[in-house]
Protein backbone atom coordinates (compact mmCIF):
# COMPACT_ATOMS: atom_id res chain seq x y z
CA UNK A 1 0.00 0.00 0.00
CA UNK A 2 1.32 3.48 -0.89
CA UNK A 3 2.27 5.74 2.03
CA UNK A 4 -0.62 7.98 3.06
CA UNK A 5 0.61 11.43 2.05
CA UNK A 6 -1.90 13.80 3.64
CA UNK A 7 -2.02 14.98 7.29
CA UNK A 8 -5.16 16.28 8.98
CA UNK A 9 -4.91 19.04 11.61
CA UNK A 10 -7.79 19.94 13.93
CA UNK A 11 -8.10 22.91 16.30
CA UNK A 12 -10.95 23.02 18.83
CA UNK A 13 -11.08 26.73 19.64
CA UNK A 14 -13.19 28.76 22.05
CA UNK A 15 -15.66 29.95 19.39
CA UNK A 16 -14.96 27.74 16.37
CA UNK A 17 -13.55 24.44 15.15
CA UNK A 18 -11.05 24.37 12.29
CA UNK A 19 -9.66 21.52 10.19
CA UNK A 20 -6.82 21.67 7.65
CA UNK A 21 -5.31 19.11 5.26
CA UNK A 22 -1.55 19.41 4.65
CA UNK A 23 0.81 17.71 2.25
CA UNK A 24 4.61 17.75 2.22
CA UNK A 25 6.01 19.95 -0.58
CA UNK A 26 9.84 19.85 -0.48
CA UNK A 27 10.11 22.50 -3.24
CA UNK A 28 7.90 24.98 -1.33
CA UNK A 29 9.71 27.50 0.99
CA UNK A 30 7.73 26.28 4.02
CA UNK A 31 8.10 22.60 3.08
CA UNK A 32 4.32 22.02 2.97
CA UNK A 33 1.12 23.14 1.27
CA UNK A 34 -2.40 23.45 2.68
CA UNK A 35 -4.65 21.40 0.36
CA UNK A 36 -7.95 22.40 1.98
CA UNK A 37 -9.25 23.91 5.20
CA UNK A 38 -12.59 24.54 6.81
CA UNK A 39 -13.84 26.40 9.92
CA UNK A 40 -17.24 26.20 11.58
CA UNK A 41 -18.60 28.20 14.55
CA UNK A 42 -19.18 25.88 17.52
CA UNK A 43 -22.03 27.96 19.07
CA UNK A 44 -21.49 25.81 22.16
CA UNK A 45 -21.92 28.25 25.06
CA UNK A 46 -24.28 26.69 27.61
CA UNK A 47 -25.89 27.44 30.98
CA UNK A 48 -23.69 26.33 33.87
CA UNK A 49 -24.89 22.95 35.21
CA UNK A 50 -23.83 24.04 38.69
CA UNK A 51 -25.79 27.30 38.15
CA UNK A 52 -22.79 29.51 38.94
CA UNK A 53 -23.20 33.10 37.70
CA UNK A 54 -19.47 33.36 36.85
CA UNK A 55 -19.48 29.94 35.14
CA UNK A 56 -18.38 29.63 31.51
CA UNK A 57 -19.39 26.26 30.11
CA UNK A 58 -19.79 24.74 26.64
CA UNK A 59 -21.91 21.88 25.35
CA UNK A 60 -19.50 19.17 24.13
CA UNK A 61 -22.06 17.65 21.73
CA UNK A 62 -22.21 21.00 19.87
CA UNK A 63 -18.40 21.17 19.62
CA UNK A 64 -18.34 17.61 18.19
CA UNK A 65 -21.18 18.62 15.84
CA UNK A 66 -19.05 21.50 14.50
CA UNK A 67 -16.09 19.11 14.15
CA UNK A 68 -18.22 16.68 12.13
CA UNK A 69 -19.43 19.56 9.92
CA UNK A 70 -15.79 20.52 9.23
CA UNK A 71 -14.84 16.96 8.27
CA UNK A 72 -17.91 16.62 6.03
CA UNK A 73 -16.88 19.80 4.15
CA UNK A 74 -13.35 18.54 3.31
CA UNK A 75 -12.71 16.75 -0.04
CA UNK A 76 -13.51 13.03 0.38
CA UNK A 77 -10.68 11.84 -1.90
CA UNK A 78 -8.15 13.79 0.22
CA UNK A 79 -9.53 12.33 3.49
CA UNK A 80 -8.95 8.82 2.08
CA UNK A 81 -5.22 9.69 1.83
CA UNK A 82 -4.88 10.91 5.46
CA UNK A 83 -1.92 9.13 7.08
CA UNK A 84 -1.85 11.00 10.44
CA UNK A 85 -4.05 13.29 12.54
CA UNK A 86 -2.87 16.15 14.79
CA UNK A 87 -5.23 17.78 17.31
CA UNK A 88 -4.92 21.01 19.30
CA UNK A 89 -7.39 23.12 21.24
CA UNK A 90 -8.24 25.64 23.95
CA UNK A 91 -6.03 25.12 26.97
CA UNK A 92 -6.81 25.10 30.73
CA UNK A 93 -10.42 23.86 30.37
CA UNK A 94 -11.79 20.52 31.59
CA UNK A 95 -14.34 17.97 30.40
CA UNK A 96 -15.26 14.77 32.30
CA UNK A 97 -16.57 11.54 30.78
CA UNK A 98 -17.34 7.91 31.60
CA UNK A 99 -14.71 5.51 30.28
CA UNK A 100 -16.11 3.40 27.43
CA UNK A 101 -19.27 5.52 27.25
CA UNK A 102 -17.87 8.92 26.26
CA UNK A 103 -19.14 8.68 22.68
CA UNK A 104 -21.11 6.53 20.26
CA UNK A 105 -19.94 5.69 16.75
CA UNK A 106 -22.58 6.06 14.05
CA UNK A 107 -21.74 3.66 11.23
CA UNK A 108 -24.87 4.17 9.12
CA UNK A 109 -25.47 7.17 6.85
CA UNK A 110 -23.13 8.86 4.39
CA UNK A 111 -20.06 8.80 6.64
CA UNK A 112 -19.08 7.07 9.91
CA UNK A 113 -18.73 9.59 12.75
CA UNK A 114 -18.94 9.79 16.55
CA UNK A 115 -21.28 11.76 18.81
CA UNK A 116 -20.80 12.72 22.47
CA UNK A 117 -22.64 10.58 25.04
CA UNK A 118 -21.88 10.29 28.81
CA UNK A 119 -19.88 13.51 29.08
CA UNK A 120 -20.01 16.68 31.20
CA UNK A 121 -20.06 20.24 29.89
CA UNK A 122 -16.64 21.69 29.07
CA UNK A 123 -15.75 24.18 31.82
CA UNK A 124 -13.63 26.59 29.77
CA UNK A 125 -10.52 28.67 30.47
CA UNK A 126 -12.81 31.73 30.75
CA UNK A 127 -14.67 30.25 33.74
CA UNK A 128 -14.68 32.59 36.76
CA UNK A 129 -16.17 30.43 39.54
CA UNK A 130 -12.91 30.17 41.53
CA UNK A 131 -12.71 33.42 43.52
CA UNK A 132 -9.36 34.75 44.74
CA UNK A 133 -10.39 33.64 48.27
CA UNK A 134 -11.09 30.11 47.02
CA UNK A 135 -7.77 29.97 45.12
CA UNK A 136 -5.93 31.19 48.25
CA UNK A 137 -7.42 28.25 50.19
CA UNK A 138 -5.87 25.69 47.79
CA UNK A 139 -2.52 23.98 48.51
CA UNK A 140 0.61 25.62 47.03
CA UNK A 141 1.61 23.82 43.79
CA UNK A 142 5.11 22.52 43.10
CA UNK A 143 5.36 24.21 39.69
CA UNK A 144 6.78 27.31 38.02
CA UNK A 145 3.23 28.23 36.91
CA UNK A 146 0.61 29.51 39.36
CA UNK A 147 -3.00 28.28 39.39
CA UNK A 148 -5.87 30.52 38.22
CA UNK A 149 -9.63 30.25 37.83
CA UNK A 150 -10.55 28.29 34.69
CA UNK A 151 -7.58 25.89 35.18
CA UNK A 152 -8.60 22.21 35.18
CA UNK A 153 -7.26 21.31 38.63
CA UNK A 154 -8.77 24.44 40.23
CA UNK A 155 -12.15 23.53 38.68
CA UNK A 156 -11.91 19.96 40.08
CA UNK A 157 -11.16 21.40 43.55
CA UNK A 158 -14.23 23.66 43.20
CA UNK A 159 -16.45 20.72 42.11
CA UNK A 160 -15.08 18.61 44.97
CA UNK A 161 -16.31 21.26 47.42
CA UNK A 162 -19.53 22.34 45.68
CA UNK A 163 -20.72 19.45 43.42
CA UNK A 164 -19.01 16.23 44.57
CA UNK A 165 -21.82 14.11 43.06
CA UNK A 166 -20.91 15.46 39.58
CA UNK A 167 -17.34 14.18 39.94
CA UNK A 168 -18.61 10.76 41.07
CA UNK A 169 -20.57 10.33 37.79
CA UNK A 170 -17.38 10.24 35.68
CA UNK A 171 -14.16 8.22 35.54
CA UNK A 172 -11.93 10.22 33.13
CA UNK A 173 -11.04 13.86 32.47
CA UNK A 174 -9.03 15.98 30.05
CA UNK A 175 -9.11 19.11 27.92
CA UNK A 176 -11.61 19.06 25.03
CA UNK A 177 -8.77 18.10 22.67
CA UNK A 178 -7.73 15.20 24.95
CA UNK A 179 -11.35 14.00 24.89
CA UNK A 180 -11.43 14.01 21.05
CA UNK A 181 -8.14 12.06 20.84
CA UNK A 182 -9.39 9.52 23.44
CA UNK A 183 -12.65 9.02 21.48
CA UNK A 184 -10.90 8.66 18.11
CA UNK A 185 -8.49 6.05 19.50
CA UNK A 186 -10.85 4.34 21.95
CA UNK A 187 -8.40 4.97 24.82
CA UNK A 188 -9.30 3.45 28.20
CA UNK A 189 -7.19 6.12 29.94
CA UNK A 190 -6.75 9.56 28.40
CA UNK A 191 -3.27 10.78 27.49
CA UNK A 192 -2.21 14.40 27.93
CA UNK A 193 0.83 16.32 26.69
CA UNK A 194 2.85 18.38 29.18
CA UNK A 195 1.60 21.46 27.26
CA UNK A 196 -1.99 20.84 28.40
CA UNK A 197 -1.00 19.39 31.80
CA UNK A 198 0.92 22.58 32.66
CA UNK A 199 -2.16 24.60 31.68
CA UNK A 200 -4.24 22.70 34.30
CA UNK A 201 -1.94 23.58 37.23
CA UNK A 202 -0.31 21.26 39.81
CA UNK A 203 2.03 19.85 37.17
CA UNK A 204 5.83 20.00 37.46
CA UNK A 205 7.37 20.42 34.02
CA UNK A 206 10.88 19.48 35.21
CA UNK A 207 9.87 16.11 36.66
CA UNK A 208 7.08 15.73 34.03
CA UNK A 209 4.67 14.66 36.75
CA UNK A 210 1.52 15.76 38.60
CA UNK A 211 1.90 17.02 42.20
CA UNK A 212 0.31 13.73 43.40
CA UNK A 213 1.32 13.94 47.08
CA UNK A 214 0.17 17.57 47.41
CA UNK A 215 -3.14 16.76 45.69
CA UNK A 216 -3.80 13.51 47.59
CA UNK A 217 -3.29 15.23 50.95
CA UNK A 218 -6.14 17.63 50.00
CA UNK A 219 -8.52 14.82 49.00
CA UNK A 220 -8.22 15.53 45.26
CA UNK A 221 -9.52 12.68 43.02
CA UNK A 222 -6.12 11.91 41.43
CA UNK A 223 -7.59 8.96 39.46
CA UNK A 224 -9.09 11.60 37.11
CA UNK A 225 -5.65 12.94 36.10
CA UNK A 226 -4.57 11.75 32.63
CA UNK A 227 -1.30 9.92 31.91
CA UNK A 228 1.44 12.14 30.45
CA UNK A 229 2.95 11.75 26.96
CA UNK A 230 5.37 13.83 24.91
CA UNK A 231 3.83 16.33 22.45
CA UNK A 232 4.54 15.13 18.92
CA UNK A 233 4.20 11.46 19.93
CA UNK A 234 1.25 9.27 18.91
CA UNK A 235 -1.56 8.69 21.42
CA UNK A 236 -2.90 5.74 19.44
CA UNK A 237 -4.67 4.88 16.19
CA UNK A 238 -8.23 5.50 15.02
CA UNK A 239 -10.46 2.66 16.22
CA UNK A 240 -13.04 3.20 13.43
CA UNK A 241 -13.21 4.58 9.90
CA UNK A 242 -13.93 8.32 10.46
CA UNK A 243 -15.63 9.90 7.47
CA UNK A 244 -13.19 8.66 4.76
CA UNK A 245 -10.14 8.44 7.03
CA UNK A 246 -8.90 4.82 7.30
CA UNK A 247 -9.19 2.85 10.54
CA UNK A 248 -5.74 2.51 12.17
CA UNK A 249 -4.56 6.06 11.29
CA UNK A 250 -2.07 7.40 13.90
CA UNK A 251 -3.41 10.24 16.09
CA UNK A 252 -1.01 12.57 17.93
CA UNK A 253 -1.24 13.41 21.62
CA UNK A 254 -3.31 16.61 21.82
CA UNK A 255 -1.40 19.93 21.83
CA UNK A 256 -2.12 23.35 23.32
CA UNK A 257 -3.46 25.88 20.81
CA UNK A 258 -0.76 28.40 21.82
CA UNK A 259 2.06 25.97 20.99
CA UNK A 260 0.39 24.73 17.78
CA UNK A 261 -0.21 28.32 16.60
CA UNK A 262 3.41 29.33 17.21
CA UNK A 263 4.70 26.13 15.56
CA UNK A 264 2.67 26.87 12.40
CA UNK A 265 4.55 30.14 11.91
CA UNK A 266 8.02 29.36 13.27
CA UNK A 267 9.93 28.21 10.19
CA UNK A 268 13.20 27.92 12.16
CA UNK A 269 13.99 27.48 15.85
CA UNK A 270 15.66 30.89 15.65
CA UNK A 271 12.36 32.62 14.69
CA UNK A 272 10.23 34.58 17.14
CA UNK A 273 6.51 34.85 16.41
CA UNK A 274 4.69 38.16 16.91
CA UNK A 275 0.89 37.89 16.69
CA UNK A 276 -1.18 41.09 16.84
CA UNK A 277 -4.90 40.39 16.67
CA UNK A 278 -7.36 41.48 19.37
CA UNK A 279 -4.50 41.10 21.88
CA UNK A 280 -0.74 40.66 21.34
CA UNK A 281 1.59 37.70 21.85
CA UNK A 282 5.35 37.57 21.30
CA UNK A 283 6.78 34.07 21.59
CA UNK A 284 10.25 32.60 21.15
CA UNK A 285 11.68 29.13 21.64
CA UNK A 286 14.06 29.19 24.61
CA UNK A 287 17.63 27.89 24.20
CA UNK A 288 18.07 24.16 24.83
CA UNK A 289 18.69 23.43 28.53
CA UNK A 290 16.77 26.51 29.74
CA UNK A 291 14.77 25.89 32.95
CA UNK A 292 12.37 28.47 34.42
CA UNK A 293 12.62 29.48 38.09
CA UNK A 294 10.60 26.93 40.06
CA UNK A 295 8.44 29.40 42.00
CA UNK A 296 5.54 31.21 40.30
CA UNK A 297 5.88 34.98 39.91
CA UNK A 298 2.49 36.55 39.03
CA UNK A 299 4.19 39.94 38.54
CA UNK A 300 6.53 38.65 35.80
CA UNK A 301 5.51 39.89 32.32
CA UNK A 302 7.05 36.82 30.55
CA UNK A 303 5.71 33.31 31.16
CA UNK A 304 7.40 30.04 30.15
CA UNK A 305 5.31 27.19 28.73
CA UNK A 306 6.33 23.66 27.66
CA UNK A 307 6.97 23.54 23.89
CA UNK A 308 8.42 20.56 21.99
CA UNK A 309 11.39 18.23 22.71
CA UNK A 310 11.48 19.29 26.39
CA UNK A 311 12.12 22.94 25.50
CA UNK A 312 10.15 26.01 26.64
CA UNK A 313 8.38 28.83 24.88
CA UNK A 314 8.98 32.30 26.36
CA UNK A 315 5.77 34.31 25.89
CA UNK A 316 4.93 37.95 26.54
CA UNK A 317 1.16 38.29 26.20
CA UNK A 318 -0.31 41.80 26.22
CA UNK A 319 -4.04 42.37 26.66
CA UNK A 320 -3.76 45.55 24.55
CA UNK A 321 -3.58 45.13 20.76
CA UNK A 322 -6.09 45.54 17.96
CA UNK A 323 -8.77 46.05 20.64
CA UNK A 324 -7.10 49.38 21.57
CA UNK A 325 -7.33 50.59 17.96
CA UNK A 326 -10.98 49.45 17.89
CA UNK A 327 -11.64 51.43 21.11
CA UNK A 328 -10.05 54.54 19.54
CA UNK A 329 -12.16 54.16 16.36
CA UNK A 330 -15.30 53.68 18.44
CA UNK A 331 -14.45 56.83 20.43
CA UNK A 332 -14.03 58.89 17.23
CA UNK A 333 -17.33 57.60 15.80
CA UNK A 334 -19.06 58.42 19.10
CA UNK A 335 -17.60 61.96 19.09
CA UNK A 336 -18.83 62.45 15.50
CA UNK A 337 -22.32 61.24 16.51
CA UNK A 338 -22.28 63.72 19.41
CA UNK A 339 -21.48 66.42 16.83
CA UNK A 340 -24.41 65.28 14.69
CA UNK A 341 -22.36 63.44 12.05
CA UNK A 342 -22.68 59.79 11.04
CA UNK A 343 -19.56 57.96 9.87
CA UNK A 344 -18.93 54.21 9.43
CA UNK A 345 -16.23 52.70 11.68
CA UNK A 346 -14.55 51.12 8.61
CA UNK A 347 -14.23 54.58 6.99
CA UNK A 348 -12.69 56.06 10.15
CA UNK A 349 -10.23 53.15 10.40
CA UNK A 350 -8.96 53.43 6.81
CA UNK A 351 -8.72 57.27 6.97
CA UNK A 352 -6.78 57.28 10.25
CA UNK A 353 -4.30 54.70 8.89
CA UNK A 354 -3.86 56.79 5.71
CA UNK A 355 -3.22 59.91 7.84
CA UNK A 356 -0.63 58.08 9.98
CA UNK A 357 1.17 56.66 6.91
CA UNK A 358 1.74 60.30 5.83
CA UNK A 359 2.89 61.24 9.36
CA UNK A 360 6.20 59.34 9.58
CA UNK A 361 7.11 60.44 13.12
CA UNK A 362 5.66 62.09 16.23
CA UNK A 363 6.77 63.29 19.67
CA UNK A 364 3.39 62.37 21.17
CA UNK A 365 3.60 59.39 23.54
CA UNK A 366 0.65 57.09 24.22
CA UNK A 367 0.73 54.27 26.78
CA UNK A 368 -2.19 52.24 25.37
CA UNK A 369 -3.00 49.99 28.37
CA UNK A 370 -6.75 50.72 28.58
CA UNK A 371 -7.28 47.10 29.69
CA UNK A 372 -4.36 46.92 32.14
CA UNK A 373 -2.07 43.88 31.90
CA UNK A 374 -2.13 40.51 33.66
CA UNK A 375 1.00 41.46 35.59
CA UNK A 376 -0.25 45.06 36.15
CA UNK A 377 -4.05 44.72 36.44
CA UNK A 378 -4.57 48.26 37.77
CA UNK A 379 -2.61 50.07 35.04
CA UNK A 380 -4.55 52.52 32.86
CA UNK A 381 -3.69 54.27 29.59
CA UNK A 382 -2.09 57.71 29.36
CA UNK A 383 -1.08 60.35 26.79
CA UNK A 384 2.03 62.48 27.43
CA UNK A 385 4.28 64.98 25.58
CA UNK A 386 1.26 66.71 24.06
CA UNK A 387 2.10 69.81 22.02
CA UNK A 388 -0.14 71.86 19.73
CA UNK A 389 1.81 70.62 16.68
CA UNK A 390 1.16 66.92 17.46
CA UNK A 391 -2.65 66.92 17.61
CA UNK A 392 -3.53 65.80 14.07
CA UNK A 393 -5.23 62.45 13.46
CA UNK A 394 -1.98 61.24 11.83
CA UNK A 395 0.09 62.11 14.92
CA UNK A 396 -2.33 60.46 17.34
CA UNK A 397 -2.75 57.27 15.26
CA UNK A 398 1.03 56.99 14.73
CA UNK A 399 1.59 57.42 18.49
CA UNK A 400 -1.10 54.83 19.29
CA UNK A 401 0.43 52.19 16.99
CA UNK A 402 3.90 52.95 18.36
CA UNK A 403 2.53 52.70 21.91
CA UNK A 404 1.14 49.18 21.29
CA UNK A 405 4.59 48.00 20.14
CA UNK A 406 6.46 49.88 22.90
CA UNK A 407 4.17 48.40 25.57
CA UNK A 408 5.15 44.91 24.37
CA UNK A 409 8.80 46.01 24.39
CA UNK A 410 8.44 47.03 28.07
CA UNK A 411 7.25 43.47 28.84
CA UNK A 412 9.92 41.67 26.80
CA UNK A 413 12.81 43.94 25.69
CA UNK A 414 13.51 43.03 22.08
CA UNK A 415 17.28 42.95 22.75
CA UNK A 416 16.49 39.95 25.00
CA UNK A 417 15.35 38.03 21.90
CA UNK A 418 18.86 38.34 20.43
CA UNK A 419 20.30 36.90 23.65
CA UNK A 420 17.93 33.92 23.27
CA UNK A 421 19.36 33.33 19.79
CA UNK A 422 16.45 34.76 17.80
CA UNK A 423 17.46 35.83 14.28
CA UNK A 424 14.13 36.76 12.67
CA UNK A 425 10.62 37.87 13.73
CA UNK A 426 7.56 36.41 11.97
CA UNK A 427 4.71 38.95 12.09
CA UNK A 428 1.14 37.71 11.89
CA UNK A 429 -2.42 38.45 12.99
CA UNK A 430 -5.40 40.37 11.64
CA UNK A 431 -4.55 43.71 13.28
CA UNK A 432 -1.02 43.62 11.82
CA UNK A 433 -1.96 42.43 8.32
CA UNK A 434 -4.38 45.33 7.68
CA UNK A 435 -2.37 48.13 9.32
CA UNK A 436 0.65 49.50 7.44
CA UNK A 437 1.54 51.86 10.33
CA UNK A 438 1.70 49.02 12.86
CA UNK A 439 3.97 47.11 10.44
CA UNK A 440 6.29 50.16 10.18
CA UNK A 441 6.42 50.51 13.97
CA UNK A 442 7.21 46.79 14.40
CA UNK A 443 10.08 47.10 11.88
CA UNK A 444 11.34 50.25 13.61
CA UNK A 445 11.30 48.68 17.09
CA UNK A 446 12.85 45.26 16.45
CA UNK A 447 16.64 45.03 16.07
CA UNK A 448 16.05 41.99 13.78
CA UNK A 449 14.63 41.32 10.31
CA UNK A 450 10.81 41.11 10.35
CA UNK A 451 8.85 38.96 7.90
CA UNK A 452 5.09 39.42 7.34
CA UNK A 453 2.46 37.36 5.60
CA UNK A 454 2.21 33.93 7.21
CA UNK A 455 -0.63 33.80 9.69
CA UNK A 456 -0.61 31.66 12.80
CA UNK A 457 -3.02 28.74 12.51
CA UNK A 458 -3.29 26.12 15.26
CA UNK A 459 -4.92 23.52 12.96
CA UNK A 460 -2.00 23.86 10.52
CA UNK A 461 0.49 23.64 13.43
CA UNK A 462 -1.17 20.46 14.78
CA UNK A 463 -0.96 18.85 11.33
CA UNK A 464 2.60 20.08 10.75
CA UNK A 465 4.05 18.48 13.88
CA UNK A 466 2.58 15.10 12.81
CA UNK A 467 3.69 15.60 9.19
CA UNK A 468 7.30 16.33 10.21
CA UNK A 469 7.23 13.44 12.70
CA UNK A 470 6.21 10.96 9.96
CA UNK A 471 8.79 12.42 7.52
CA UNK A 472 11.54 12.04 10.19
CA UNK A 473 10.50 8.42 10.74
CA UNK A 474 10.70 7.75 6.99
CA UNK A 475 14.16 9.40 6.85
CA UNK A 476 15.43 7.31 9.76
Amino acid sequence: MAAQSVTLGIDLGTTSVKAALLEAAPSHPSGFVVLASCARPSRADAESKAAVPQGQEQDVSRIIGALNECLAALPRQQLQKVGAIGVSGQMHGIVLWKTGQGCEWMEEGAAPLFEARVVSHLVTWQDGRCSSEFLASLPQPSSHLSVATGFGCATIFWLLKNSPELLQSYSAAGTIQDYVVAMLCGLQRPLMSDQNAASWGYFNTQSQSWNLEILKSSGFPVHLLPDIAQPGSAAGRTSHIWFEIPKGTPVGVALGDLQASVYSCMGQKTDAVLNISTSVQLAASMPSGFQPAQTPDPAAPVAYFPYFDRTYLGVAASLNGGNVLATFVHMLVQWMADLGLEVEESTVYSRMIQAAVQQRDTCLTITPTVLGERHLPDQLASVTRISSSDLSLGHVTRALCRGIVQNLHSMLPFQQLKEWGVERVMGSGSALSRNEVLKQEVQRAFPLPVSFGQDVDAAVGAALIMLRRSLNQMDS
